[in-house]
């Protein structure tokens, strides 16, 4: 079905509808949510670990959670809200069922925390794994402040030499040896919120924040160069097709895509799928997105109050084919405010199963969700999708024993088949979600192939 409004050939809300499954279906009015959350998670017996950063107290976001190219699950504990806070890059390991700590990222690109600068606090959406050698890249992020400052603004301290941030670090840490190869300052002042790492053509891209530059990075010569501003909003994902060409998403909800045969960026004349109801598509950047096993087509969610879910053909057409697969999270009385952190959806991951998970936060609400007084207010559930039919089937709850877990930024699969979600949220520490798949479900080496972008 030709949806004229959206540009793309997208499915119609009614027709996705008719696609779902039973009560555990995505929640499309006030009745099917209620059939959602009293539905019981699938027959299937998912396990839900969680382990803190226990060894970074004040760490209060994990951003970044990917698969490195040992197969092995690597993490960001991340520190920004505290002055002088930093992030340590940790190693889910699976003999001991317990993180190992790596490095002080600080130390390791000699950026201390206590240098009354904004600090190396955050990997941010930023591991790339390299296959031929080993090695997982990882540029860093700004928003921790001074040790002696409250707060930090990259605007205010822009020229400002002894406040401000020196740049994003990149890092070649090579997971055979345990070693860091070497690093530089990949984007001067600023940060990196997203990179991808083209391995063929050996190039990685970057988004800048704040100014939202399109960053390439020549790992051969080791130079960098800027490909133009997008906007100011700032998605939070970039991915690559098969033709090497790169996407993302403008601040209108409009693709991004650098074509390198061109070598300039270009603009999709259509807005992408959205709440037609009171979104425009204005700040419908993408939060998140990962490639399907053979790599033909795109899963997809926005950053934005009631996060959209599409999938996108990137190789038909001039601008690809997308396909509105509809809201991510439940339904609500649209008049009221609710922040993004209420309302998210991340941790977008293909397990050994073929099927398509990801974490879609659940609230309570009086009208459109009252939820029993003995369940959290807020819920991570685990969503499971078949990429066939389309059908969404409630597989699990992450469950935080000291709090809420609604909140996922990433997630990944391991070498042995299971599944592993970042969580941002309190209390500190914060840490990673580890959840043991059913043993039909799981197959050996499931983290191939591997996902390039963080």
């Amino acid at each position: 079905m030709m949806n004229t409004e959206l540009g793309h050939n997208a499915i119609s809300r009614r027709a996705f509808g008719a696609r779902m499954a039973g009560g555990a279906a995505l929640a499309l009015a006030a009745g099917a949510t209620a059939k959602a959350q009293d539905a019981s998670p699938g027959e299937a017996p998912y396990t839900c670990h969680w382990h803190p950063f226990a060894q970074h107290p004040d760490s209060d976001s994990c951003w970044s959670l990917s698969v490195g190219p040992d197969g092995r699950i690597y993490a960001s504990a991340c520190c920004e809200g505290h002055p002088g806070g930093i992030v340590k890059v940790v190693r889910y390991n699976e003999k001991t069922d317990a993180l190992d700590y790596l490095f002080d990222l600080d130390k390791a690109v000699d950026d201390p925390g206590n240098s009354g600068r904004a600090t190396q606090c955050k990997i941010h959406y930023s591991f790339a794994p390299s296959m031929h050698d080993g090695i997982l890249y990882m540029a860093t992020h700004l928003s921790g402040p001074p040790i002696d400052q409250p707060a930090y603004s990259p605007w205010r301290s822009w020229h400002d030499e002894k406040r401000c941030f020196r740049g994003s670090a990149l890092l070649a840490y090579d997971t055979k040896s345990d070693e860091i190869l070497w690093w530089e300052t990949i984007i001067p002042k600023e940060g990196c919120r997203c990179l991808l790492h083209d391995e063929e053509r050996g190039l990685l891209y970057a988004l800048s924040y704040p100014r939202d530059h399109f960053i390439i990075f020549d790992l051969k010569k080791r130079t960098q160069r800027d490909a133009g501003r997008i906007g100011s909003v700032n998605a939070q994902v970039l991915f690559m097709d098969k033709k090497h060409r790169i996407w993302t998403t403008s601040d209108y909800g409009r693709l991004i895509r650098y074509d390198p045969e061109k070598d300039r960026l270009e603009t999709s004349p259509y807005v992408l799928p959205h709440n037609p109801n009171f979104q425009t598509g204005w700040h419908s950047v993408f939060y998140d997105a990962v490639a399907s096993p053979d790599g033909e087509c795109i899963y997809a969610g926005t950053w934005i109050a009631m996060p959209w879910l599409m999938r996108i053909w990137p190789n038909e057409g001039e601008w690809g084919r997308v396909e509105d697969l509809g809201p991510a999270t439940q339904d609500r009385d649209p008049t009221l405010p609710v922040d993004t952190f209420t309302d998210h959806c991340g941790g977008f991951v293909f397990a050994g199963d073929g099927q398509l998970y990801f974490v879609a936060s659940r609230w309570r609400d009086p009208a459109y969700n009252p939820m029993p007084a003995a369940r959290k207010e807020r819920e991570g559930v685990v969503w499971r999708l078949n990429p066939q039919t389309l059908a969404r089937e409630e597989a699990a709850l992450l469950e935080r024993p000291d709090g809420l877990a609604q909140y996922v930024s990433r997630g990944a699969v391991d070498r042995n088949g299971d599944l592993f979600f970042g969580h941002v949220g309190h209390p500190h520490p914060v840490g990673i979600f580890r959840l043991t798949m059913p043993a039909d479900r799981k197959k050996p080496n499931a983290h191939l192939p591997i996902r390039m972008w963080g």
